[in-house]
């Protein structure tokens, strides 16, 4: 499914260079977007490609946008960033985002694990997801009563016991992703090897092709750039272009440094 269809951000000139975010967007010539079911926004470090996703997450109003409370510029902006759905599978064109989709940033992923460690902490987290899911309080203190809920938490932590951070994330992941709904994803490769994100990049061209889901992914990892089905923004360069993920710098970086000491091993 394609829930987004296109975004264009705001191209509202400013006097002063350095208000965030328009900052950002200096000297960049940016069309707007057009997304797939799959798109990747590829940069380096400090290269807003994570601010765009969260301005995405702000606009659509998703689950797990940040606010910039300082800065009544970020909200200017905001408002004057423009959007459009796509169709559903009869052609009928989607009124909203799915209300289970969400931006999951890295940081989100290594709080789920911090939490996990901590009990008391994790019990908290649980039944504060069951209040978003809608469970009434009264129902909410039932379930934290029964057994039911006490397994929850032994089975958590024994998994997160027995598994490595990597392979943890990769179990929230899965808990976190529903079907039919829009994901915004910022650097999930954070913590995972690279066999497991490899592993993570299929789960998500699965969850495309099968499950209903459309993706938006921030990245630099040439493994998940190399294994998903998807139309890459190259953030890095001036006009925002369409790239294959062979012809980027960071997949460039690697082939010329395993290449350097293939002739190391030879020599």
């Amino acid at each position: 499914m394609i829930y987004l269809s296109t975004f264009k951000l705001s191209d509202r000139k400013v006097r002063n260079p350095n208000l965030y975010p328009y900052n950002i967007f200096v000297n960049k010539e940016i069309d707007c977007f057009i997304f797939d079911h799959i798109t990747l926004f590829y940069g380096e470090n400090a290269s807003g490609k994570s601010t765009i996703l969260n301005i995405l997450a702000k606009r659509l109003d998703l689950t797990g946008a940040e606010d910039v409370n300082y800065n009544p510029y970020f909200y200017d902006f905001i408002e004057e960033c423009t959007f459009g759905l796509g169709d559903d599978e009869n052609g009928k064109a989607y009124y909203k985002i799915p209300k289970n989709s969400r931006y999951i940033k890295s940081e989100d992923i290594l709080y789920e694990i911090k939490k996990i460690q901590q009990a008391s902490v994790l019990e908290e987290s649980i039944l504060q997801d069951r209040k978003i899911h809608g469970l009434t309080k009264e129902e909410r203190d039932k379930f934290a009563e029964s057994p039911t809920f006490q397994k929850l938490i032994k089975d958590i932590i024994f998994g997160q016991e027995k598994y490595s951070n990597g392979e943890t994330s990769l179990r929230i992941f899965d808990d976190m992703i529903e079907t039919d709904a829009l994901y915004l994803l910022d650097e999930p490769e954070i913590s995972l090897s690279p066999q497991n994100q490899v592993l993570l990049a299929e789960k998500i061209n699965m969850h495309a092709r099968l499950l209903g889901c459309q993706f938006i992914v921030a990245t630099h990892s040439p493994f998940i750039l190399g294994t998903l089905y998807g139309k890459i923004y190259n953030i890095d360069s001036s006009e925002y272009k369409v790239c294959h993920w062979k012809e980027l710098e960071n997949v460039k970086f690697y082939f010329d440094f395993f290449e350097k000491h293939r002739r190391d091993e030879a020599l």
